[in-house]
């Protein structure tokens, strides 16, 4: 189940918060056990599927976990979701969650038949959603959005900067090292990582430069894409860079990035605001990092912002 619900999804299910964990559905007579979360019938092939409770009030149905499935063909699995459907929905259930894996991906076009519709695909597995609530589906939609984070690697006593140029492209561009950034990974982490793999340069957080938003961007499948520049302090200096990613990387002087014409415009733009910072300080352009407690407990998120004086992040009853 995401953790990211609207509230409209929410406030609907607050009357299920103390129900119990598990939803059991079964139908006919002498079943065998086929694993965790069902049991089947072999003389009437009915499925009983098990969902799991949320405490949104949702069902989520894995069916990974129901070792037999191999032995039922697409309509003996749509007659037991079938009834599995009709029971939750008297049980006042408002949406059912369903993981199909790759390999049973015959069981789609039976759940679709019943009202199921995608909600998002990964690399093993897909998962669909039936809104059994009043009214339209209020269910989250699935991530929108791609991260990627270039790092700005510059030396303040050299005032060099690191440079790429991309191999495969159709204009040979200098520009920051960087890529995507991996799910669970922080921002500074991904640019650190993506400059160590591309140039072979070790080198530590500093801040956050810029971000540039962009919407149908046809290298995010049309989705949104968000990409970020963070400023980097080198550890080391000898370039090794990855010839399956860049035709060139050199350090290259600040001011020569500035002035080049072979280079993008986020490129530039940014070499300025370092030039800047390097002649009238880092705090002038710098969003600075911090660690916070989530609402989630254990769980934790960084702020970005420009550097708040201590005294103003004391400061108690002052007005």
């Amino acid at each position: 189940m995401p953790q990211l619900l609207n509230w409209g999804y929410w406030r609907a299910a607050l009357a299920w918060t103390r129900r119990p964990r598990f939803s059991r559905f079964t139908t006919g007579h002498h079943r065998a056990s086929c694993g965790p979360g069902c049991s089947w019938d072999p003389r009437a092939r009915v499925i009983s599927l098990q969902g799991e409770l949320d405490r949104f009030g949702g069902v989520s149905v894995h069916l990974a976990r129901l070792a037999e499935l191999d032995r039922l063909d697409s309509a003996d699995f749509q007659r037991g979701l079938q009834a599995a459907i009709q029971q939750w929905r008297s049980e006042g259930r408002i949406a059912v969650w369903l993981h199909i894996p790759i390999l049973q991906s015959r069981f789609i076009a039976s759940a679709a038949s019943l009202g199921f519709c995608f909600h998002h695909a990964e690399s093993d597995s897909s998962t669909l959603t039936l809104w059994l609530g009043e009214g339209p589906s209020r269910l989250p939609g699935y991530a929108t959005h791609q991260v990627g984070v270039a790092g700005a690697v510059f030396d303040e006593n050299t005032r060099k900067i690191l440079v790429v140029q991309d191999r495969n492209k159709l204009k040979n561009m200098w520009k920051f090292p960087g890529g995507l950034s991996e799910p669970g990974e922080d921002i500074g982490d991904t640019a650190v990582r993506e400059v160590f793999e591309e140039t072979g340069i070790k080198s530590e957080f500093r801040s956050l430069l810029s971000i540039r938003q962009q919407h149908i961007n046809p290298g995010a499948f049309g989705k949104s894409d968000m990409y970020i520049i963070c400023r980097l302090k080198p550890c080391s200096f000898t370039i090794n860079f990855c010839q399956h990613e860049c035709i060139r990387c050199e350090w290259m002087d600040l001011i020569d990035l500035v002035r080049a014409e072979n280079t993008t415009p986020i490129t530039s733009r940014v070499a300025r605001l370092l030039l800047y910072g390097s002649r009238e300080g880092f705090d002038k352009i710098d969003l600075t990092r911090e660690e916070f407690p989530a609402v989630y407990t254990g769980l934790f998120y960084k702020l970005y912002h420009k550097e708040l004086p201590e005294n103003y992040k004391t400061m108690a009853g002052m007005y």
